[in-house]
């Protein structure tokens, strides 16, 4: 269309640069808004192919005769798309030697620029746009019309042209990696509620006397006929959807126990929130990761190298040159002991049978008792398999170019989750699997074998000691897909919002927030002091 209003001939030339596909847009909200918003250029050029040209008297009457359909079908956003097109064009002309020579031309089409672009302003859609838009989109019509009569350098329009894509997948670019660094960079942030709330419950902990601070039904803590949970996290609001969510759909809530274990700075707000919030007749534990005065760096590899200078380098230095570009890899979560203890399970509950691990980003939606009384078959975690559309095998997490890896794994095997898996604690003793992660976490010393987190080295410790599970009790991806499918998210018996777009935080996606929500009362006094609300 614009190569056919500056009088050129949509030549093949032109079909070199229009094909070319622009990113697609991100499931990312922060970024989608980032590329929606961001303005391109020729948005109707990009429909150019190539054809005969006609007479202007045949396109005349073609207009003419098609002119009230047109108007009845025509987007919401027609005139704000012809204004855009508009300055489009005249920035073109302005570029042309031709235009360049003649002044006057030159001073109306700066002038049209400047009225045309106030008149569009933001404008999404013609309903936004200001009476007088519409005078002057005619105004810049006549001095177009005007240009076009001048101008007759169609190669110089196609170099233009070619120049402003180039420039404008340079934008996105760019914008696309701004959108990437602030949405890593808004999930590590703690909003200013939930920075609260663990300093508003810790004062009221040290008000209460000595024996309100303990909980009831301690001798249930090691019975194995019971229903084990364990919930590692320092987020109080998180862990108590968890707990909440499970006891509202367990069928017999007295026969389930919940071992909460968080970091010091945590301890106590976290046991304050289930001392003035018990959930129901099921029972409740929190301990501190310093009570396990076993888990040091003598005896864990993981321990070790977190404390390593090398790692705090890694991790808070990463402007250096042959730092990650990949800033999830530099999280410094991964630091924390609490995402590590999924491996000690068996240190850690010494007395338990079995024991189901949730992480804080889920929402228990069904009973989940059922889990103990399946038949791993000898496997030690029972978990749910990743390897459909939209997950990855093996090869995406781990390093298949070092033949230590290459040499022991399938590139294609189907990966799983976390989040939610039944372990068989028995047979974790008996194959001795803590030792097994504990080799492969030496060999992984210098992070060839695979980058950081918890689910590489989850993939080589329970390798050929996994059960799949069916993939109704766990559905992924509220933390990052906007198209999960909603049937399989109702009939879920646990959905995750695993990645950045946790539900607490503002950039969670707004049509999966209310299932996390609603186990939130959001009248609580805590709550309201600390402004913490949907």
């Amino acid at each position: 269309m614009i190569l056919q209003l500056l009088r050129c001939p949509a030549i093949p030339v032109i079909s070199m640069f229009f094909p070319r596909k622009l990113p697609p847009s991100s499931k990312n909200p922060l970024e989608s808004y980032i590329l929606t918003t961001l303005p391109m250029p020729f948005p109707t050029a990009i429909k150019l192919e190539q054809q005969p040209t006609q007479s202007s008297s045949k396109i005349d009457q073609k207009e003419h005769s098609d002119n009230k359909s047109d108007r009845q079908t025509e987007p919401a956003d027609a005139q704000v798309r012809h204004l855009k097109d508009q300055l489009i064009r005249a920035k073109v002309y302005l570029s042309l030697p031709a235009i360049k020579n003649n002044p006057h031309v030159t001073r109306e089409l700066r002038l049209r620029i400047k009225e045309v672009s106030r008149a569009l302003g933001d404008a999404a859609k013609d309903t936004d746009l200001p009476k007088i838009a519409f005078d002057k989109l005619k105004a810049m019509d006549q001095s177009l019309e005007k240009g076009k009569q001048i101008q007759d350098d169609c190669a110089a329009v196609v170099k233009k042209l070619r120049a402003m894509l180039h420039s404008t997948e340079e934008q996105l670019r760019v914008h696309k990696k701004q959108a990437m660094y602030l949405t890593q960079l808004t999930a590590k942030t703690l909003p200013k509620g939930l920075h609260c709330l663990p300093l508003r419950l810790t004062t009221e902990y040290y008000t209460l006397n000595s024996s309100q601070q303990n909980f009831l039904n301690l001798e249930k803590l090691e019975d194995p006929q019971l229903y084990h949970y364990a919930i590692f996290s320092d987020n109080v609001l998180a862990a108590a959807v968890v707990v909440n969510s499970t006891v509202s759909h367990a069928k017999h809530p007295s026969n389930h126990v919940f071992h909460i274990v968080t970091d010091r700075l945590n301890y106590v707000a976290m046991r304050m929130w289930f001392l003035g919030n018990p959930p129901g007749k099921a029972t409740i534990q929190v301990q501190s990761t310093e009570e396990f005065t076993w888990l040091n760096s003598s005896y864990s590899p993981v321990l070790k190298l977190l404390g390593s200078p090398s790692m705090i380098d890694y991790y808070f230095r990463a402007h250096r040159a042959n730092s990650d570009s990949n800033l999830k890899f530099r999280n410094p979560k991964y630091l924390s002991i609490l995402n590590h203890l999924r491996f000690y399970l068996p240190e850690i509950f010494p007395k338990l049978n079995k024991i189901l691990f949730l992480d804080d980003d889920i929402v228990v939606q069904k009973d989940l008792s059922g889990l103990w009384s399946l038949d791993l078959k000898g496997n030690v975690n029972g978990a749910v398999e990743t390897c459909g559309e939209s997950f990855h095998r093996f090869d995406r997490y781990l390093n298949f170019s070092n033949p230590l890896i290459s040499k022991n794994f399938d590139p294609h095997a189907c990966g799983w989750a976390y989040g939610m898996n039944i372990f068989d604690l028995e047979e974790w003793r008996r194959q001795n699997i803590t030792e097994v992660y504990h080799r492969w976490q030496k060999l992984n010393h210098d992070r060839q074998l695979w980058k950081l987190g918890t689910l590489p080295p989850g993939l080589i410790t329970f390798w050929k000691h996994t059960y799949p599970l069916d993939r109704s009790w766990h559905v992924l991806g509220l933390g990052y897909n906007p198209n999960v499918n909603q049937r399989e998210i109702e009939g879920a018996a646990v959905i995750h919002y695993n990645g950045n777009l946790k539900p607490w935080l503002e950039i969670g996606i707004p049509k999966y927030k209310n299932h996390w929500a609603k186990y939130v009362d959001y009248d609580l006094m805590y709550l309201r002091d600390c402004n913490i609300n949907l």
